[in-house]
């Protein structure tokens, strides 16, 4: 037989048979593989492909033997029983009272939230978490002022929880309808509010997303499509896009939290904030909390605005500075004040520090001025747009870049560990800013160092800060060899 006839005699059906549907009959079980329809399918050039042999009819007479005797099934591995899970009781979270603490379990909170606080290892309450919580656990607004470091995000988070896990969803809702909207002025600080409502909804079937400027919008926007949205953490401008664009509806909000309303004022998003809470229900139907490291005047008349009867929480902290940052502040003219800084880097080999300034044409002129001396050096300041202080603060976290220099208002997003030195060019002119500064060194129990220049122009602030402080810094007269020129090199 020719290789000719023998494929007339596999495939040579007439055009009517080719056309009669499939019969039903040799219908097979599900999941049950069968070669026949492919067999049937016209495929006059895949077939001498399969051929690897010239002999013409070798292979085609083997084929209905392949048919009728298959390879034998590997054998089945069987899979290795699972280790039983073992349900989380409250019991297993035991916190033995403590006199002048409050512990978590003293508020009335679900076990899923407790699993996960009791994960997260917080037996008792922060200072602004005791406070706080006792007025928003009983539905009240309430403003908080309290600085980062003080738990006032998981405050607001584990009441924001509470009240979700209490009030069962609307049967009919969109995807892009929150229940929960938190506001915070940077990506970083989204971020990191995001992180800890996943840590702190693990156990509750809640969901999180967030809504970043710099980041890629269509990415966000699947996020959105597929599930249902019960916290939202946002910037501003970025929750406008997303509201102005039909995606996201603001009609549904039951708790709103404004995070470090201060520094919003400071980056002008108010306007965009205002157009955002237009969206959202009446004060009187929902639950506004408003966090703030300082209680200005303006501060205070946006929480009049978009409150009812706040609860008013201010903490204190007695140790305003932390005290693995050692401080030291030189005496140094102002001419002399970009020769001690570059010494101090370049002599020491210091690879990680923040300088801060209290302009932003001060920190232009620093950031320029160390690259052209040849160290890597990045600005962070208002004018530096969103998508470059991500990459920016990105490679400092990377080690790529050995100095950030940053006014106070871009500074107070940087949460990066392992920031060796912070270094004061001018001492800021509200001495809140001056422990927010130091505090970017010596964190999560590392030691730290913070070395302020007090120049003829800026040395009289001084006496407010060791106020703050609640004790004296003596002032130092650098080594000589810190205030020699600066050799001229070319960036690295």
């Amino acid at each position: 037989m020719t290789v000719l006839k023998a494929l007339k005699k596999m495939f040579g059906k007439s055009e009517a048979e080719q056309l009669a549907p499939i019969p039903s009959a040799p219908s097979h079980a599900p999941g049950h593989r069968s070669d026949a329809p492919k067999a049937e399918r016209p495929a006059p050039v895949a077939a001498p492909k399969q051929q690897s042999q010239p002999a013409p009819a070798a292979p085609i007479a083997a084929e209905p033997a392949r048919s009728e005797a298959p390879k034998p099934a590997r054998p089945r591995r069987e899979p290795k029983p699972k280790a039983p899970v073992i349900p989380w009781k409250l019991e297993d979270f035991v916190v033995e009272p403590q006199e002048g603490k409050t512990r978590f379990h003293d508020f009335k909170l679900s076990p899923e939230l407790m699993h996960a606080i009791q994960d997260l290892g917080f037996p008792y309450c922060t200072p602004i978490q005791a406070q706080v919580l006792g007025f928003t656990l009983a539905g009240k607004d309430a403003i908080g002022r309290a600085q980062t470091g003080t738990g006032k995000t998981a405050a607001f988070l584990i009441s924001i929880i509470t009240q979700l896990l209490q009030t069962p969803p609307p049967k009919e809702r969109y995807m892009g309808e929150p229940r929960a909207l938190i506001i915070a002025p940077t990506r970083e600080l989204v971020v990191q509010i995001a992180k800890d409502a996943a840590d702190l909804t693990k156990y509750t079937g809640l969901n999180v997303m967030t809504f970043v400027g710099g980041m890629d919008f269509d990415k966000q926007l699947k996020h959105l499509e597929a599930r249902h949205c019960d916290i939202l953490v946002a910037t501003p401008g970025r929750l406008l896009d997303f509201n102005q664009r039909g995606d996201v509806h603001l009609d549904m909000v039951e708790v709103m939290v404004l995070d470090e309303a201060d520094r919003m004022l400071d980056m002008g998003f108010i306007p965009q904030v205002r157009q955002i809470i237009r969206q959202t229900p009446p004060k009187s139907e929902r639950q506004t909390l408003l966090f703030s490291a300082t209680f200005t005047e303006d501060v205070m008349n946006l929480a009049k605005q978009w409150t009812t009867d706040p609860a008013i929480v201010e903490i204190e902290v007695t140790n305003v500075a932390n005290e693995n940052v050692e401080q030291h502040i030189y005496a140094v003219a102002g001419a002399d004040k970009y020769k001690l800084l570059y010494n101090l880097v370049n002599d020491n080999g210091w690879e990680r520090v923040i300088v801060f300034a209290n302009r932003k044409d001060e920190v232009r002129r620093i950031e320029e001025r160390l690259v052209r001396d040849g160290i890597n050096a990045a600005q962070l300041s208002g004018d530096v747009p969103q998508h470059k202080r991500i990459k920016t603060l990105e490679g400092f976290r990377e080690g790529k870049i050995r100095v950030l220099v940053a006014t106070d208002v871009a500074g107070r997003g940087i949460h990066i560990d392992g920031i060796s030195h912070v270094i004061n060019f001018t001492l800021p002119e509200v001495p809140d800013d001056y422990v927010h500064r130091i505090g970017r060194t010596g964190r999560a129990g590392a030691d730290g160092v913070s070395i302020s220049f007090a120049g003829e122009d800026d040395s009289y602030q001084l006496p407010s800060i060791e106020e703050k402080l609640g004790r004296k810094i003596s002032c130092e007269t650098p080594p000589t060899h810190l205030l020699r020129a600066v050799e001229r090199k070319r960036p690295q």
